[in-house]
């Protein structure tokens, strides 16, 4: 069960990694936004098309149809999960440098919904300075944005819930807004112990009650795909249609 203090921690504990390519990591995103798309099933993500990268508060777009935040650890393979939902070879940068994500970066989807991807958070050598700067953006974001309607949390199956997870946990459950545990990297789990880890993630995570909750991913097998879809569409739902959001 999470701790009180865990629930009280802000987004100002989150530690994010950011380096100096703001530049190039926005050209890189629209090349890759363009990339061939694999396979042929339809899916809720596939058509996901990269609008805007932004770096400041005030370069965030005006609100324009309902908003799914994607938030994980550095290598935790959420950039990863997010080309597998796309069905994109490369719609969000991968990279072997943790933390090289460093923008908040928006994706529209084809029914008018926005897919936003955040920097990876839990990376420790960040220059105190870039810290607060990347604190003002984010909590901007996260507590400000009218439209942003979920948050799919993405944890590494084999290392889930470390502290900085649950401090996104914590901070964002007051909001009253669903998440989703994508819980990745599956398939480098034997059957057994990614049906432990599942059960006790939920376990864990049961006090929010129906506000969470948690599923197993692999990018790599393309497994949990549907599930997905399934809870950001009930999400979608719910939610303003695009045009009045």
């Amino acid at each position: 069960m999470m701790s009180s203090e865990a629930k009280n921690v802000g987004v100002s504990n989150l530690l994010f990694y950011i380096n100096s390519s703001h530049l190039r990591d926005a050209v890189a995103l629209q090349a890759d936004a363009r990339c061939v798309q694999v396979g042929s099933s339809m899916s809720l993500f596939r058509h996901a098309q990269f609008e805007i990268s932004i770096a400041k508060p005030s370069g965030l777009p005006p609100p324009n149809g309902p908003e799914i935040a994607f938030a994980g650890r550095s290598n935790a393979g959420k950039s990863s999960a997010i080309n597998t939902l796309a069905n994109h070879v490369r719609l969000a940068f991968v990279s072997k440098t943790p933390g090289r994500t460093q923008l908040i970066n928006f994706f529209r989807l084809q029914n008018g919904a926005v897919l936003v991807d955040l920097p990876g958070y839990g990376y420790a050598e960040v220059p105190e300075a870039i810290r607060r700067q990347w604190q003002h953006l984010l909590e901007d974001y996260l507590t400000r944005r009218p439209n942003l309607i979920g948050l799919v949390l993405i944890m590494d199956s084999r290392h889930p819930l470390k502290d900085r997870d649950r401090t996104m946990i914590g901070w964002f459950a007051p909001s009253g807004r669903p998440i989703h545990v994508l819980l990745t990297k599956s398939d480098k789990l034997t059957r057994s112990e990614a049906a432990a880890t599942l059960a006790a993630v939920r376990k864990e995570l049961a006090p929010l009650g129906e506000q969470v909750t948690v599923q197993l991913f692999s990018s790599l097998k393309k497994t949990g795909v549907e599930e997905v879809e399934q809870v950001v569409g009930s999400w979608l739902a719910a939610a303003p249609s695009a045009s009045s959001a």
